[in-house]
Protein backbone atom coordinates (compact mmCIF):
# COMPACT_ATOMS: atom_id res chain seq x y z
CA UNK A 1 0.00 0.00 0.00
CA UNK A 2 1.28 3.47 -0.90
CA UNK A 3 2.42 5.10 2.37
CA UNK A 4 1.75 8.68 1.25
CA UNK A 5 -1.76 7.79 0.11
CA UNK A 6 -2.29 6.02 3.44
CA UNK A 7 -1.52 9.20 5.36
CA UNK A 8 -3.94 11.21 3.23
CA UNK A 9 -6.63 8.51 3.36
CA UNK A 10 -6.28 8.16 7.13
CA UNK A 11 -6.70 11.90 7.71
CA UNK A 12 -9.68 12.11 5.36
CA UNK A 13 -11.38 9.05 6.86
CA UNK A 14 -10.80 10.40 10.37
CA UNK A 15 -12.20 13.82 9.42
CA UNK A 16 -15.31 12.37 7.75
CA UNK A 17 -15.93 9.92 10.61
CA UNK A 18 -15.54 12.63 13.23
CA UNK A 19 -17.93 14.92 11.36
CA UNK A 20 -20.47 12.06 11.16
CA UNK A 21 -20.18 11.60 14.93
CA UNK A 22 -20.60 15.35 15.47
CA UNK A 23 -23.71 15.75 13.31
CA UNK A 24 -25.37 12.35 13.89
CA UNK A 25 -24.25 11.42 17.39
CA UNK A 26 -23.95 15.06 18.60
CA UNK A 27 -21.00 13.95 20.75
CA UNK A 28 -17.49 15.39 21.37
CA UNK A 29 -15.88 12.10 20.33
CA UNK A 30 -13.44 11.74 17.44
CA UNK A 31 -12.95 8.78 15.11
CA UNK A 32 -9.89 7.39 13.33
CA UNK A 33 -8.49 4.00 12.26
CA UNK A 34 -7.96 2.10 15.53
CA UNK A 35 -4.46 0.88 16.36
CA UNK A 36 -5.68 -2.58 17.38
CA UNK A 37 -7.69 -2.77 14.16
CA UNK A 38 -4.58 -1.77 12.19
CA UNK A 39 -2.65 -4.67 13.68
CA UNK A 40 -5.46 -7.15 12.99
CA UNK A 41 -5.78 -5.82 9.41
CA UNK A 42 -2.04 -6.05 8.72
CA UNK A 43 -0.79 -9.10 10.60
CA UNK A 44 -3.84 -11.34 10.77
CA UNK A 45 -5.89 -10.66 7.62
CA UNK A 46 -3.13 -9.69 5.18
CA UNK A 47 -0.29 -11.57 6.87
CA UNK A 48 -1.56 -14.80 8.44
CA UNK A 49 -4.54 -15.32 6.11
CA UNK A 50 -2.69 -14.04 3.04
CA UNK A 51 -5.54 -11.78 1.87
CA UNK A 52 -4.40 -9.06 -0.58
CA UNK A 53 -4.88 -5.55 0.77
CA UNK A 54 -7.63 -4.84 -1.75
CA UNK A 55 -9.55 -7.88 -0.47
CA UNK A 56 -8.86 -6.89 3.14
CA UNK A 57 -10.42 -3.49 2.46
CA UNK A 58 -13.45 -5.32 1.05
CA UNK A 59 -13.68 -7.30 4.31
CA UNK A 60 -13.54 -4.03 6.27
CA UNK A 61 -16.30 -2.55 4.08
CA UNK A 62 -18.73 -5.42 4.71
CA UNK A 63 -17.82 -5.45 8.41
CA UNK A 64 -19.02 -1.84 8.50
CA UNK A 65 -22.25 -2.73 6.68
CA UNK A 66 -22.96 -5.56 9.16
CA UNK A 67 -22.15 -3.25 12.07
CA UNK A 68 -24.50 -0.64 10.60
CA UNK A 69 -27.33 -3.17 10.29
CA UNK A 70 -27.00 -4.12 13.97
CA UNK A 71 -26.81 -0.44 15.00
CA UNK A 72 -30.21 0.15 13.39
CA UNK A 73 -31.92 -2.71 15.28
CA UNK A 74 -33.11 -3.11 18.91
CA UNK A 75 -30.15 -5.49 19.47
CA UNK A 76 -27.87 -2.47 19.87
CA UNK A 77 -29.95 -1.06 22.75
CA UNK A 78 -30.21 -4.50 24.36
CA UNK A 79 -26.42 -4.85 24.39
CA UNK A 80 -25.96 -1.43 26.01
CA UNK A 81 -28.62 -1.98 28.67
CA UNK A 82 -27.23 -5.41 29.49
CA UNK A 83 -24.04 -3.78 30.81
CA UNK A 84 -24.38 -3.15 34.60
CA UNK A 85 -23.64 0.31 36.00
CA UNK A 86 -20.59 -0.99 37.90
CA UNK A 87 -19.19 -2.46 34.69
CA UNK A 88 -19.66 0.88 32.92
CA UNK A 89 -17.60 2.48 35.70
CA UNK A 90 -15.02 -0.25 35.22
CA UNK A 91 -14.86 0.61 31.50
CA UNK A 92 -14.30 4.30 32.25
CA UNK A 93 -11.54 3.61 34.76
CA UNK A 94 -9.97 0.88 32.63
CA UNK A 95 -9.85 3.20 29.61
CA UNK A 96 -8.23 5.85 31.81
CA UNK A 97 -5.55 3.40 32.94
CA UNK A 98 -4.97 2.29 29.35
CA UNK A 99 -4.57 5.89 28.15
CA UNK A 100 -2.12 6.62 30.98
CA UNK A 101 -0.17 3.41 30.29
CA UNK A 102 0.10 4.24 26.58
CA UNK A 103 1.37 7.70 27.48
CA UNK A 104 3.96 6.34 29.92
CA UNK A 105 5.20 3.94 27.25
CA UNK A 106 5.38 6.50 24.47
CA UNK A 107 7.38 8.99 26.49
CA UNK A 108 9.90 6.42 27.71
CA UNK A 109 9.00 6.43 31.41
CA UNK A 110 7.89 2.79 31.15
CA UNK A 111 9.89 0.22 29.19
CA UNK A 112 9.95 -3.52 28.62
CA UNK A 113 11.76 -5.99 30.87
CA UNK A 114 12.49 -9.69 30.18
CA UNK A 115 11.55 -10.81 33.69
CA UNK A 116 8.80 -8.42 34.84
CA UNK A 117 7.47 -7.47 31.36
CA UNK A 118 7.52 -3.76 32.24
CA UNK A 119 9.83 -1.56 34.28
CA UNK A 120 10.40 2.10 35.20
CA UNK A 121 13.17 3.61 33.07
CA UNK A 122 15.87 5.96 34.36
CA UNK A 123 14.94 9.62 34.41
CA UNK A 124 18.41 10.81 33.35
CA UNK A 125 21.71 9.72 31.87
CA UNK A 126 24.04 10.71 34.68
CA UNK A 127 23.60 14.46 35.09
CA UNK A 128 22.08 14.85 31.63
CA UNK A 129 18.27 15.01 31.33
CA UNK A 130 16.71 12.67 28.77
CA UNK A 131 13.35 12.01 27.13
CA UNK A 132 11.87 10.53 30.32
CA UNK A 133 12.88 13.68 32.25
CA UNK A 134 11.12 15.88 29.70
CA UNK A 135 8.01 13.72 29.93
CA UNK A 136 7.95 14.02 33.73
CA UNK A 137 8.22 17.81 33.41
CA UNK A 138 5.33 17.70 30.96
CA UNK A 139 3.16 15.63 33.30
CA UNK A 140 3.79 18.02 36.21
CA UNK A 141 3.30 21.16 34.11
CA UNK A 142 0.07 19.90 32.50
CA UNK A 143 -1.31 18.80 35.87
CA UNK A 144 -0.62 22.21 37.41
CA UNK A 145 -2.20 24.04 34.46
CA UNK A 146 -5.35 21.89 34.65
CA UNK A 147 -5.52 22.31 38.43
CA UNK A 148 -5.32 26.08 37.94
CA UNK A 149 -8.03 25.73 35.23
CA UNK A 150 -5.85 27.44 32.63
CA UNK A 151 -7.60 27.43 29.25
CA UNK A 152 -5.73 25.24 26.78
CA UNK A 153 -3.56 23.78 29.54
CA UNK A 154 -2.99 20.53 27.64
CA UNK A 155 -1.81 22.31 24.48
CA UNK A 156 0.41 24.67 26.49
CA UNK A 157 2.04 21.66 28.13
CA UNK A 158 2.64 19.96 24.77
CA UNK A 159 4.28 22.97 23.12
CA UNK A 160 6.29 23.92 26.23
CA UNK A 161 7.89 20.47 26.37
CA UNK A 162 8.44 20.49 22.60
CA UNK A 163 10.39 23.76 22.91
CA UNK A 164 12.46 22.42 25.83
CA UNK A 165 13.22 19.36 23.73
CA UNK A 166 15.24 21.51 21.32
CA UNK A 167 18.03 21.55 23.94
CA UNK A 168 17.70 18.05 25.41
CA UNK A 169 19.66 15.20 23.75
CA UNK A 170 17.71 12.13 22.69
CA UNK A 171 18.64 8.89 20.95
CA UNK A 172 21.73 9.08 18.75
CA UNK A 173 22.81 12.35 20.35
CA UNK A 174 20.27 14.42 18.40
CA UNK A 175 17.87 16.75 20.20
CA UNK A 176 14.54 15.28 21.33
CA UNK A 177 12.77 17.94 19.25
CA UNK A 178 14.21 18.59 15.81
CA UNK A 179 13.55 21.80 13.89
CA UNK A 180 11.33 21.14 10.83
CA UNK A 181 12.89 21.44 7.38
CA UNK A 182 9.78 23.27 6.19
CA UNK A 183 6.52 24.43 7.73
CA UNK A 184 4.03 23.30 5.08
CA UNK A 185 3.81 20.72 2.30
CA UNK A 186 1.14 19.52 -0.10
CA UNK A 187 -0.54 16.25 0.97
CA UNK A 188 0.14 13.10 -1.03
CA UNK A 189 -2.41 11.93 -3.59
CA UNK A 190 -5.00 9.43 -2.36
CA UNK A 191 -5.50 8.01 -5.87
CA UNK A 192 -3.45 4.79 -5.34
CA UNK A 193 -5.96 3.67 -2.65
CA UNK A 194 -9.20 5.47 -3.49
CA UNK A 195 -11.99 3.00 -4.35
CA UNK A 196 -9.46 0.19 -4.72
CA UNK A 197 -11.30 -2.05 -2.22
CA UNK A 198 -12.29 -5.41 -3.72
CA UNK A 199 -15.92 -5.48 -2.54
CA UNK A 200 -16.58 -8.90 -4.11
CA UNK A 201 -13.61 -10.61 -2.44
CA UNK A 202 -15.60 -11.75 0.64
CA UNK A 203 -18.12 -13.43 -1.67
CA UNK A 204 -15.55 -15.09 -3.93
CA UNK A 205 -13.49 -16.31 -0.95
CA UNK A 206 -16.16 -16.65 1.74
CA UNK A 207 -14.35 -19.60 3.38
CA UNK A 208 -11.49 -17.25 4.30
CA UNK A 209 -13.37 -13.97 4.62
CA UNK A 210 -16.41 -14.68 6.78
CA UNK A 211 -14.46 -15.18 10.02
CA UNK A 212 -12.59 -11.83 9.81
CA UNK A 213 -15.81 -10.03 8.80
CA UNK A 214 -17.69 -11.29 11.86
CA UNK A 215 -14.64 -10.90 14.12
CA UNK A 216 -14.11 -7.30 13.10
CA UNK A 217 -17.81 -6.55 13.53
CA UNK A 218 -17.93 -7.76 17.15
CA UNK A 219 -14.62 -6.14 18.11
CA UNK A 220 -15.74 -2.90 16.46
CA UNK A 221 -19.12 -3.01 18.22
CA UNK A 222 -17.80 -3.61 21.73
CA UNK A 223 -14.81 -1.32 21.23
CA UNK A 224 -17.14 1.50 20.16
CA UNK A 225 -19.63 0.90 22.98
CA UNK A 226 -16.83 0.82 25.55
CA UNK A 227 -15.29 4.05 24.27
CA UNK A 228 -18.62 5.87 23.93
CA UNK A 229 -19.70 4.93 27.46
CA UNK A 230 -16.32 5.57 29.09
CA UNK A 231 -15.65 8.97 27.52
CA UNK A 232 -19.28 10.13 27.75
CA UNK A 233 -19.43 9.28 31.45
CA UNK A 234 -16.37 11.42 32.03
CA UNK A 235 -17.99 14.23 30.04
CA UNK A 236 -21.17 13.98 32.12
CA UNK A 237 -23.31 13.20 29.07
CA UNK A 238 -25.02 10.06 30.40
CA UNK A 239 -28.48 10.15 31.98
CA UNK A 240 -29.51 9.14 35.50
CA UNK A 241 -29.61 5.49 34.41
CA UNK A 242 -26.01 5.65 33.22
CA UNK A 243 -27.12 5.37 29.57
CA UNK A 244 -26.03 7.56 26.68
CA UNK A 245 -29.12 9.07 24.99
CA UNK A 246 -27.41 9.40 21.61
CA UNK A 247 -25.90 5.91 21.55
CA UNK A 248 -27.91 4.76 18.51
CA UNK A 249 -26.97 7.57 16.11
CA UNK A 250 -23.39 7.47 17.45
CA UNK A 251 -23.02 3.79 16.57
CA UNK A 252 -24.56 4.44 13.14
CA UNK A 253 -21.93 7.14 12.54
CA UNK A 254 -19.19 4.78 13.72
CA UNK A 255 -20.36 1.95 11.44
CA UNK A 256 -20.79 4.21 8.41
CA UNK A 257 -17.30 5.65 8.95
CA UNK A 258 -15.84 2.12 8.83
CA UNK A 259 -17.29 1.42 5.38
CA UNK A 260 -16.40 4.87 4.03
CA UNK A 261 -12.88 4.48 5.41
CA UNK A 262 -12.51 1.19 3.52
CA UNK A 263 -13.38 2.97 0.27
CA UNK A 264 -10.69 5.56 1.08
CA UNK A 265 -8.15 2.80 1.76
CA UNK A 266 -7.96 2.57 5.57
CA UNK A 267 -8.51 -0.09 8.22
CA UNK A 268 -11.69 0.11 10.41
CA UNK A 269 -12.46 3.64 11.60
CA UNK A 270 -13.72 3.72 15.18
CA UNK A 271 -14.28 6.06 18.13
CA UNK A 272 -10.96 6.33 19.95
CA UNK A 273 -10.25 6.67 23.66
CA UNK A 274 -7.93 9.68 23.27
CA UNK A 275 -11.12 11.70 22.71
CA UNK A 276 -11.02 12.03 26.50
CA UNK A 277 -8.27 14.63 26.01
CA UNK A 278 -10.77 16.87 24.25
CA UNK A 279 -13.31 16.30 27.00
CA UNK A 280 -10.80 17.32 29.64
CA UNK A 281 -10.03 20.46 27.64
CA UNK A 282 -13.70 21.42 27.89
CA UNK A 283 -15.23 19.76 24.83
CA UNK A 284 -18.84 18.84 25.55
CA UNK A 285 -20.76 19.39 22.29
CA UNK A 286 -20.73 18.41 18.63
CA UNK A 287 -18.67 21.50 17.88
CA UNK A 288 -15.66 19.71 19.37
CA UNK A 289 -15.89 17.15 16.57
CA UNK A 290 -16.02 19.86 13.92
CA UNK A 291 -12.82 21.40 15.30
CA UNK A 292 -11.07 18.02 15.50
CA UNK A 293 -12.10 17.11 11.94
CA UNK A 294 -10.77 20.46 10.70
CA UNK A 295 -7.48 19.79 12.47
CA UNK A 296 -7.20 16.37 10.79
CA UNK A 297 -7.47 18.05 7.39
CA UNK A 298 -5.14 20.92 8.30
CA UNK A 299 -2.61 18.38 9.56
CA UNK A 300 -2.21 17.17 5.97
CA UNK A 301 -0.63 20.54 5.07
CA UNK A 302 1.31 21.08 8.32
CA UNK A 303 2.58 17.53 8.70
CA UNK A 304 6.28 18.59 8.55
CA UNK A 305 5.77 20.48 11.84
CA UNK A 306 3.44 17.98 13.49
CA UNK A 307 5.83 15.10 12.78
CA UNK A 308 8.51 16.98 14.73
CA UNK A 309 6.48 16.97 17.96
CA UNK A 310 8.19 14.28 20.08
CA UNK A 311 6.39 11.67 22.18
CA UNK A 312 7.87 13.34 25.26
CA UNK A 313 5.64 16.36 24.47
CA UNK A 314 2.39 14.60 23.52
CA UNK A 315 2.42 11.58 25.84
CA UNK A 316 2.16 13.54 29.15
CA UNK A 317 -1.27 14.77 28.00
CA UNK A 318 -2.43 11.15 27.73
CA UNK A 319 -1.10 10.36 31.20
CA UNK A 320 -2.86 13.31 32.84
CA UNK A 321 -6.14 12.64 31.01
CA UNK A 322 -5.96 8.97 32.01
CA UNK A 323 -5.51 9.95 35.66
CA UNK A 324 -8.52 12.27 35.51
CA UNK A 325 -10.69 9.44 34.19
CA UNK A 326 -10.10 7.52 37.43
CA UNK A 327 -12.60 9.86 39.10
CA UNK A 328 -15.33 7.29 38.41
CA UNK A 329 -14.06 5.34 41.41
CA UNK A 330 -15.26 7.93 43.92
CA UNK A 331 -18.88 6.73 43.75
CA UNK A 332 -18.04 3.04 43.61
CA UNK A 333 -19.66 0.70 46.13
CA UNK A 334 -16.87 -1.61 47.28
CA UNK A 335 -19.07 -3.47 49.77
CA UNK A 336 -20.78 -5.68 47.16
CA UNK A 337 -18.32 -8.17 45.68
CA UNK A 338 -20.84 -9.20 43.04
CA UNK A 339 -20.54 -5.70 41.59
CA UNK A 340 -16.91 -4.90 42.37
CA UNK A 341 -15.26 -8.14 41.22
CA UNK A 342 -16.34 -7.94 37.53
CA UNK A 343 -15.74 -4.17 37.46
CA UNK A 344 -12.29 -4.45 39.05
CA UNK A 345 -11.38 -7.23 36.62
CA UNK A 346 -12.46 -5.00 33.74
CA UNK A 347 -10.35 -2.14 35.11
CA UNK A 348 -7.30 -4.40 35.17
CA UNK A 349 -7.78 -6.32 31.94
CA UNK A 350 -8.21 -3.25 29.73
CA UNK A 351 -4.71 -1.79 30.48
CA UNK A 352 -2.98 -5.15 31.07
CA UNK A 353 -4.56 -6.63 27.92
CA UNK A 354 -3.76 -3.38 26.07
CA UNK A 355 -7.19 -2.98 24.52
CA UNK A 356 -10.89 -2.41 25.15
CA UNK A 357 -12.06 -5.40 23.14
CA UNK A 358 -10.36 -8.64 22.19
CA UNK A 359 -11.22 -11.21 19.60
Amino acid sequence: MDSGALVTGTAMAAALGTLAMAFLGRLPIALAPGMGMNAFFSYEICGHLGVPWQGALGIVFWNGILFLAISLTPLRLAVVRAIPESLKTGMQVGIGLLIAFIGLQKCGLIGDHPATLVTLNDLSDGWTPNTATLAMIGIILTSVLLFRKVAGGVLIGIFAVAVLGLWVPGEGGEAVTRWPDRWMAAPASIEPLLFKADLLYPFRHWQVAWVPVVMLMFVDLFDSIGTLIGVSRRAGLVDEKGELPGMGPALVADAAATSVGALLGTSPVTAYVESAAGVEAGGRTWRTGVVVASCFLLALFFHPVILRLPAAATAPALVVVGVLMLSGLKGFDWSDLRETAPAALTMMLIPFGFGIAKK
